[in-house]
């Protein structure tokens, strides 16, 4: 076991290093096309800032991961990789979803077009039988049939897609969100010994890490500040995505059954999704359209009452990270169906005074 941590090791340290090497292209590069993310009255920054940030993050991921897989190979004269129907859906709708959102970045497309390329994506998963197909008794169902199963399977990934799409919002939030996520997952494969999917999680954590140095502490002024932008937000939304159905699908021949697999998938990205379905529910309540962008997400609070962006990434980190950590603790305490009403709880409090805070101070200006 210890031997596969070195070439997890191998994979972050190979793809942080082409991550460091890589942006500060990818930067030049934007400045020279002038693909810039530029401001207007919904954003936070205030300069134009290059956004193909996210360009580098499938090179690099899959670089580090097969350069790790051939040291593996030279060393123990074998090769933990088998390439299998589900292995050909992920890269081909992985793919498609970087591609989108690379065009996106350069010449922009409607999210119609995004959210139909989306969907076509995800549903290759489950016509190659990967699909959730048990909740593990939250809400008392356990064992799901494929008819149900694989439009939830679609539904799940467009929408951790979109909600790490859509929680962009300032520096280093999706990226810092998204690295807590894959530290999670990589606990969870390493934990069943899944090592072929540990390497590729830590191949996508390195570049993610170089990105992250980049974008919180980057200046725009010395040129080397960029955004992810939807090529990057949208990838690793579609990964944390795949993994959580991945992790949480119950096959005895892919993995030993575990039964809090859902549970510890789903905690993972509590916040972005929250987030997402909070928005979307005040937006249906006030009958604005759902693709309308606004000023109502978790970040938005928190820089009304005061926050800086650092702090306010500094405070949602905390959140979910929290959230982890209360989750775990009460994982086989009691059901997962009283885990996910406690967190619901706790996310509507945060909300609740957040929006008494907001009431005091705009009486008072």
């Amino acid at each position: 076991m210890d031997c596969y941590w070195l070439y997890v090791i191998l994979s972050f340290t190979l793809s942080l290093l082409s991550g460091f090497i890589i942006t500060p292209h990818i930067v030049d590069f934007s400045l020279k096309r002038k693909l810039y993310d530029l401001p207007n009255e919904r954003k936070i920054h205030k300069n134009a800032i290059p956004r193909l940030g996210g360009l580098a993050f499938l090179p690099c991921m899959f670089i580090a991961f097969l350069i790790s897989l051939y040291m593996f190979k030279c060393v123990t004269d074998d090769l933990p990789l088998n390439i299998g129907l589900w292995t050909g859906a992920f890269l081909v709708s992985l793919f498609i979803i970087y591609t989108v959102g690379v065009v996106d970045d350069i010449i922009g497309l409607g999210a119609p077009i995004k959210f139909a390329a989306q969907i076509i994506a995800a549903s290759l998963l489950p016509i190659c039988n990967l699909y959730i197909n048990n909740l593990y008794g939250f809400m008392g169902i356990h064992e799901v049939p494929f008819w149900i199963g694989a439009p939830l399977t679609v539904f799940i990934i467009v929408f951790i897609d979109n909600a790490i799409n859509l929680i962009d919002g300032i520096d280093g939030l999706a990226g810092g969100l998204s690295l807590i996520a894959l530290t999670g997952f990589l606990v969870c494969f390493s934990r069943d010994q899944i090592w072929t999917y540990c390497v590729l999680i830590a191949g996508l954590m390195g570049v993610l890490t170089a990105y992250l140095y980049f974008n919180i502490w980057g200046s725009a002024d010395k040129r080397r500040k960029l955004f992810m932008g939807d090529c990057g937000s949208l990838t690793l939304g579609f990964i944390l995505g795949f993994l959580m159905v991945k992790f949480s699908m119950s096959s005895d021949w892919v993995k030993p059954f575990r039964s809090d697999s859902m549970l510890l998938a789903y905690t993972l990205l509590i916040v972005p999704c929250f987030d997402v379905v909070r928005v979307v529910l005040v937006r249906l309540r006030i009958h604005q359209p759902l693709f309308q962008a606004d000023k109502r997400h978790f970040h938005h609070k928190l820089l009304r009452i005061g926050m800086s962006q650092h702090r306010a990434l500094v405070a949602i980190l905390i959140l979910q990270l929290l959230y982890v950590l209360l989750n775990s603790m009460l994982n086989g305490v009691i059901g997962i169906t009283y885990i996910v009403g406690i967190d619901i709880v706790i996310y509507m409090t945060v909300h609740l005074i957040l929006d008494y805070k907001l009431k005091k101070i705009e009486s008072i200006e």
